[in-house]
């Protein structure tokens, strides 16, 4: 009984584990889809090689991880054949076992089938008691018959049941054994594409490098213009909130530190939400309806010049040309702001937490107003490579923190 039980259990969760990769495949292939399609889009306008070779790059990646899903769904579904077909022959052994039982019983009970002999072994008894005994035995080895023939049939239908699943499981194998073979094909593929595209950069390193080295200047001046902002809007809001407070008799808590170290001074209300936002690590839903990330939190190798190490204080997601970005958590608009470059940016307070959206076009609020939970907040713009990309900041007072550590695993 145990054995089965944990059996049913290991079953449950390799059968949990399946239907995981099996979402995140299908996620993936959303996300391959979304790349192609945004590849031949940038085809179809004046050709930008680095903006090809980043979502070639970011293409041969899931499709990397693919490959990965698929190969654990074949080492899984591997298992679970040898699991079955051992349970199969098991079953195999115990209803030979049972049908030579029961034909054993057959021929005994059709070697004594004389009502007669029945008759005689009943009267034949030393006494009352052992006739009685006589007949209870003779009752019970007809249900024991019985029930043989029912624990066959049983055993029968316990072992079709088997072989069913069995074959059904070999067919999901040779699927996705096939769906690996494709799966390579198209990786080499892409791989080969991605190699005639930087033998296109190396022809004239220069001219790109310094297409590269533009964009990161540009990118740190933004994250210099951010961080001011975020103390600024911090001082700002302090200072709000004492005036708020004396008017009220209420007391805040006391900042500790400025400019660089500044924290908001929150009231109880405020510490609430803080608290209610710290509480949703990891499950905030994405700031886009669609999308996905193109370039992570943190250093990371360039992804051309990859002997080029850039930073990013964000992440920046790409999505669908015309998409909203929406607001992460309810809370306040503490800033709207124009960037360098023309985009604007947007900044919402939640408690001492600050979410920052930027490159959009075109913004739906304004300073000191209530935002609710996946309300959209502006138009998100398409960026020098014409791709459509927000990148999206948070921050614990100036703190700058990982959102990829905050956002729910899937949009």
């Amino acid at each position: 009984m145990l054995l089965s039980l944990f059996t049913v259990l290991l079953w449950g969760q390799q059968k949990e584990t399946q239907e995981q990769l099996e979402r995140r495949k299908q996620q993936i292939l959303i996300e391959i889809k979304s790349v192609q399609q945004l590849l031949q889009n940038e085809r179809t306008k004046e050709r930008n090689i680095l903006a090809e070779i980043e979502e070639q790059n970011r293409k041969i990646n899931l499709s990397r991880q693919l490959i990965k899903n698929v190969q654990q769904q074949i080492t899984i579904t591997n298992a679970s054949i040898k699991k079955n077909q051992k349970e199969a022959d098991e079953l195999q052994a115990e209803l030979y076992k049972l049908k030579e039982d029961y034909a054993a019983t057959i021929l005994k009970t059709y070697k004594s089938r004389s009502n007669q002999s029945r008759i005689m072994f009943i009267l034949s008894s030393d006494n009352f008691l052992q006739a009685y005994k006589r007949i209870q035995y003779l009752k019970q080895y007809a249900d024991f018959r019985k029930e043989q023939g029912q624990e066959v049939k049983a055993k029968s239908e316990e072992l079709s049941k088997a072989l069913v699943r069995l074959e059904e499981q070999r067919e999901s194998q040779k699927k996705l054994l096939a769906e690996q073979q494709q799966n390579e094909k198209n990786l080499q593929k892409d791989l080969d594409q991605q190699k005639g595209l930087m033998a296109i950069v190396q022809k004239d390193q220069k001219k790109y490098n310094d297409q590269i080295k533009k964009k990161q200047d540009e990118t740190k001046a933004i994250d210099r213009k951010i961080q001011q902002l975020i103390r600024e809007a911090i001082e700002e809001a302090n200072r709000k909130a004492r005036e708020a407070a004396a008017k009220a008799g209420k007391e805040t808590t006391k900042s500790v530190g400025s400019g660089k170290n500044a924290t908001f001074e929150l009231t109880p209300e405020g510490k609430i939400v803080a608290n209610s936002f710290k509480a949703n690590m990891g499950k905030l839903p994405w700031p886009v309806e669609k999308g996905y990330i193109s370039l992570p939190y943190g250093d990371q190798p360039h992804p051309v010049q990859t002997h080029l190490t850039i930073h990013n204080s964000g992440v920046e997601i790409t999505t669908e040309g015309g998409s909203k970005a929406r607001s992460v958590f309810q809370g306040e608009v503490l800033q709207v702001q124009v960037m360098p470059g023309g985009n604007k940016a947007v900044l919402i307070q939640h408690g001492d937490y600050i979410t920052v959206y930027q490159n959009l076009s075109e913004v739906y609020v304004k300073k000191g107003d209530a935002v609710a939970l996946k309300q959209s907040i502006g138009t998100i713009a398409a960026n020098s490579t014409g791709k459509t990309v927000l990148k999206f900041l948070l921050s614990h007072n100036t703190d700058i923190n990982n959102p990829q550590l905050w956002l729910s695993r899937s949009n």
